[in-house]
């Protein structure tokens, strides 16, 4: 319906368009042509009066035409002298007119009904001669009528041509805008990889194909994205049913009961890591929200033997569970690695406010800065939810972390100050 709405727009602006077009073109071709007809009745009469001027001659003191045996010239042509008509026969409906324009005596047009009148003085010697012609303008004026009905004519069908096709190629680049997107949706469904890839957008059409590929690479990404999120999950809680299930196992082959302690403490992991992944699909940076970092990191210690450095009263513009949740796993990955010791820091650069999470561990490889955020590259042997979740929270916060190789286990994450958030 959208679709159809917006054809009938087109094409009703085509026509309105090509409608002020041909009404100007119609208007001003009408009235050149009117100039044109009158520069040539104009002509015509002083072509007339030029031919009949050149026969008047003064013989014996006496005006004459030493030419003249056409009865059609003396019906639209006549000389006076004197104030007195010598050759010709003036109509009765403009020999009042004529008359007006002999008196006058200087040359001059005149229009009266339907004819054009010419008077044009004659170089006598001795005598005043003035020589009147007529133009019937009916002809050109029924030139100019039917020339009209032409361009009207023309013009009326010039426009329905311009509908006709301003439908046609509006219908056919509609169907194809239609189809490109009925392919990205499908793609989008079944085959996220593929893309148009028309190059550099040479027209409108290749905008929309490049701007379409951007979209399933968006979709791509986000399926990714999700596939990631899934060996996430399953990579930070296969570690405590792993280990829940070898204590089961071993008590079964030992007769033994399982040990509580061992139980409650993997449930105890497996549900941070549940609530940790939760906060990580819901973390978002709220207009207002904020937390003392230094509260948020000693709940995050949870008792482990962590050295907190951290002023007193620095505050940042994140919710306090997102940031137990972004220094839990880096200070528990921290531990795991360390040799003797884990600590933390914050400073203040700029609008932020920078928390170092180190220990005295082998550290990172410079060229696995990047790839510990990958899920299972995160080394060591411990349980923990790892680097993967930690970008993955920083990332859906709104905050930024980042390993740095210095020698040491060392990571950290840069979160705005809670008076940089307005």
């Amino acid at each position: 319906m959208a679709v159809t709405g917006f054809r009938r727009s087109v094409v009703a602006l085509t026509v309105l368009i090509a409608t002020a077009v041909v009404a100007i073109l119609v208007v001003v071709s009408h009235v050149l042509l009117s100039r044109v007809t009158d520069a040539d009745a104009h002509d015509l009469a002083r072509t007339r009066a030029e031919a009949v001027a050149s026969n008047v001659t003064a013989k014996g003191g006496r005006v004459v035409l030493t030419e003249n045996g056409s009865e059609a010239l003396d019906e639209v042509a006549w000389v006076y002298a004197d104030g007195r008509l010598i050759d010709g026969n003036v109509p009765a409906s403009v020999v009042g007119r004529v008359e007006e324009l002999v008196d006058s005596g200087r040359s001059q047009t005149s229009t009266v009904g339907d004819s054009l009148l010419y008077a044009r003085t004659v170089p006598v010697d001795g005598h005043h001669v003035m020589v009147v012609v007529r133009v019937e303008l009916t002809p050109y004026e029924t030139s100019e009528q039917r020339s009209l009905t032409l361009s009207l004519i023309l013009g009326g069908l010039t426009i329905v041509l311009a509908g006709g096709v301003a439908h046609v190629v509006v219908r056919r680049a509609l169907r194809v805008v239609h189809e490109m997107a009925a392919l990205a949706d499908d793609w989008g469904h079944h085959e996220p990889g593929r893309r148009f890839n028309l190059g550099v957008p040479r027209d409108e059409f290749g905008e929309l194909g490049q701007t379409l590929d951007r979209l399933l690479e968006r979709v791509d990404n986000a399926l990714a994205d999700e596939r990631r999120l899934t060996d996430e999950i399953a990579h930070e809680l296969r570690t405590p049913l792993t280990v829940l299930r070898g204590e089961a196992q071993l008590a079964q082959l030992s007769g033994e009961p399982v040990p509580p302690e061992a139980v409650l403490n993997e449930v105890e992991r497996l549900d941070a890591a549940i609530t940790t992944i939760l906060r990580a699909a819901r973390a978002r940076t709220d207009e207002g929200t904020r937390c003392d970092l230094r509260a948020a990191a000693r709940q995050a210690i949870g008792g482990r033997a962590v050295e907190v450095a951290v002023p007193a009263k620095t505050e940042v513009a994140v919710a306090p569970d997102v940031a137990v949740s972004l220094l839990s796993p880096l200070l528990e990955n921290g531990l795991r690695h360390a040799r003797t010791r884990v600590w933390i820091t914050a400073r203040h650069q700029g609008a932020a406010v920078v928390v170092d999470v180190l220990d005295d561990g082998p550290g990172i490889d410079p060229a696995d800065v990047e790839r510990v955020f990958e899920a299972g590259v995160t080394g060591g042997d411990g349980f923990g939810l790892g680097l993967p979740v930690v970008r993955r929270i920083a990332a859906s916060a709104g905050v930024e972390v980042r390993a740095i190789a210095d020698g040491r286990g060392h990571v950290e994450v840069t979160l705005p100050a809670a008076g940089a958030v307005t």
